[in-house]
């Protein structure tokens, strides 16, 4: 299998990075942290690699709960990733990225989470928050 390559940037481009995918798909996050910080269901691609960053310099770090930090630019705002402390997983913003738009929207998460008043019509795996927890939380 065959890696893709993409680059991405923040809204100013103070931070520009590369990022490897196995697949060209993304999710949707629907849980209550995620849709307060991205102001709606937070779309990503994930992968087990870190994005490669031009430089490091405008990144900054929240850590958002006990297993999980939320990077962003300190000149724009603009979220940078989300990933978990230990075991290597980073979710990208899908709209960081450049490139041809052949996405596959593949699955929603926290889905016992989402508001009632928003549906995706798109036929998609789903993974309650328990669900998501057992399979990543350390």
């Amino acid at each position: 299998m065959s890696v893709i390559k993409k680059q991405g940037r923040c809204l100013c481009g103070a931070v520009t990075f590369t990022v490897e995918l196995k697949h060209p798909t993304f999710s949707a996050c629907h849980c209550s942290m995620c849709r307060q910080w991205a102001g709606g269901p937070a779309m990503a691609v994930d992968t087990e690699t870190a994005p490669v960053y031009a430089s490091e310099e405008h990144i900054k770090v929240f850590s958002s709960s006990d297993w999980a930090e939320r990077g962003f630019c300190d000149t724009c705002g603009t979220h940078l990733f989300y990933r978990l402390k230990q075991g290597g997983f980073y979710s990208v913003p899908l709209g960081l990225l450049q490139g041809p738009e052949n996405w596959t929207f593949d699955l929603q998460v926290y889905i016992d989470e989402k508001p009632a008043w928003y549906d995706f019509s798109n036929k998609t795996k789903t993974m309650t928050g328990a669900e998501v927890e057992a399979a990543f939380k350390p």
